[in-house]
């Protein structure tokens, strides 16, 4: 980050009704080895600047690379002149008397720094993790990965707000394939859903390689078991499942541009209409589900979003009751409705739109072993595989890697090619216990897509393993 980017840039904002220019710095490096071979190693670096204007009813947008004075002074002609351009033109005018100023910062906080491990100690430390996974005869894949990102900001605007903030991600990933009888099956870790806002201590604290060799047996067993049965049962599904149950039938339904339509041609709407908030029953009494920017580590955590407003916590669901959508400032001032900070843009090349930030699960009061026990006859659902949901988040399908059964109270033998599927109100309606802080994870996903042109984003979910009734099961062929 420039540290002079202010003194620069301030002089160079524009006599308009409000002008934000925002600065995006972003790095990324990622280091894999799969098959114990390390593979090309991947650094980009990218920087640029965002402007919106908003003047005498028009608004518009002007982005560049070049971070000069005269490149700045450019994109603030471009954004003036698209705001000239859209007068008359716009179906809503946003409030700009109701935008905040804020003065402040984040930044991630790394115990120890990315840069401070040499690129030999990371792929050495990979090509451990292989050997590990490389544990059993019948492995037929694996391979083992880090994905590091750091992004930086600087917002600044015509009401004298100064915000900067970075934060640094780190996505750890692992994958293990086992045959047996022309049968493959894959386990991974978790997915790709233990990221976090961590340093280099983040792998440091994961023990990647011992995880690698429970994985491993865990593909070889799975490739031995028999397929899941279908039938109408209950279901306690894990952490790393629940984030992706979270995420597309309660996140993506819930953002208020699809709500409002402007995501329909890409992306789908939603089955959620304005008129719901505040009376629809979205799930059982025990659902409660918050956009919560402050908890330490997770992968959206911030103090604000990047149309420079607050963030704070909030519910979305509360007792099963829809509240609020994840709409930003503007979105939510046209729709008449409450606002969160969610305003986010990807780099900066794209405006900020309506997305994810943390979403998550609060956690209920049972343990896993009382949960587990309460079930004559269920299964028990970890780490998704497969997912397919309909344009108005409602139908859905998923798999998982691997399925557990539950008999009498106890968790029993594997079972592979397990799937669910529902609609999305009866779902989460039947929804019986939902785990506590015991069985709580903080997790997430990098690589939410969303917006035209494209922005894919991370996203955080923090969720406890949840119990629920009456679920259709089936199994593979």
């Amino acid at each position: 980050m420039k540290e002079d980017f202010v003194n620069i840039v301030r002089p160079l904002l524009p006599n308009v009704d409000y002008c934000s220019i925002r600065f995006v710095s972003r790095y990324s490096n990622i280091i894999n080895a799969t098959r114990s071979v390390v593979e090309p190693v991947v650094i980009s670096e990218d920087e640029g600047v965002m402007v919106t204007i908003f003047n005498k009813g028009g608004y518009g947008y002007g982005a560049t690379s070049n971070t000069s004075k005269s490149g700045i002074l450019s994109a603030i002609n471009s954004a003036f002149e698209w705001a000239e351009f859209s007068k008359g033109r716009l179906t809503y005018l946003p409030e700009i008397d109701k935008i905040s100023t804020h003065n402040g910062s984040y930044f991630t906080k790394e115990e120890e720094q990315w840069s401070k491990i040499s690129m030999k100690d990371k792929a050495d430390y990979l090509l451990e993790v292989n050997k590990a996974l490389k544990s059993k005869p019948s492995i037929s894949n694996w391979g083992a990965g880090i994905r590091y990102n750091s992004i930086e900001t600087q917002f600044i605007d015509t009401i004298n707000s100064n915000i900067r903030q970075k934060l640094s991600y780190i996505l750890p990933q692992m994958v293990v394939s086992a045959e047996h009888k022309k049968e493959i099956q894959t386990r991974t870790y978790g997915g790709h859903a233990h990221a976090r806002q961590a340093g280099y201590d983040f792998i440091d604290k994961i023990g990647m390689h011992n995880r690698a060799k429970i994985l491993a047996e865990e593909a070889v067993a799975l490739s031995k078991a028999e397929n899941c049965e279908d039938k109408i049962t209950d279901v306690i599904i894990a952490p790393d499942q629940m984030i992706l149950q979270i995420h597309e039938s309660i996140g993506h339904p819930l953002e208020l541009d699809r709500i409002l339509g402007d995501e329909r041609n890409y992306a789908g709407s939603s089955f959620v209409k304005p008129e719901m908030f505040g009376k629809y029953k979205y799930g059982s009494d025990c659902l409660n589900v918050t956009f919560d920017p402050s908890v330490s580590s997770q992968l959206a955590t911030c103090n604000y979003d990047d149309d420079g407003t607050l963030a704070k916590k909030e519910y979305l669901i509360k007792d099963g009751i829809l509240q609020r959508p994840i709409g930003g400032l503007f979105s939510s001032q046209r729709a008449e409705m409450n606002h969160v900070a969610c305003s986010r843009a990807c780099n900066w090349n794209r405006p900020p739109i309506d997305r994810m930030g943390n979403i998550n699960l609060e956690p209920g009061d049972t343990s896993f072993k009382n949960m587990v026990g309460s079930i004559e006859d269920g299964i028990y659902l970890e780490t998704n595989n497969s997912w397919s949901i309909d344009d108005k988040r409602n139908k859905f399908q998923f798999g998982c890697e691997k399925g557990t059964l539950i008999k009498n109270g106890e968790l029993t033998k594997l079972v592979k090619n397990v799937s669910y599927r529902g609609i999305t109100e009866s779902f989460w309606n039947n929804l019986s216990t939902v785990g506590d802080k015991s069985t709580f994870e903080i997790l997430g996903t990098s690589n939410c897509g969303k917006g035209e042109p494209n922005q894919t984003i991370f996203v955080g979910h923090a969720t406890p393993a949840c119990h629920f009734k009456s679920i259709d099961v089936f199994g593979g062929i």
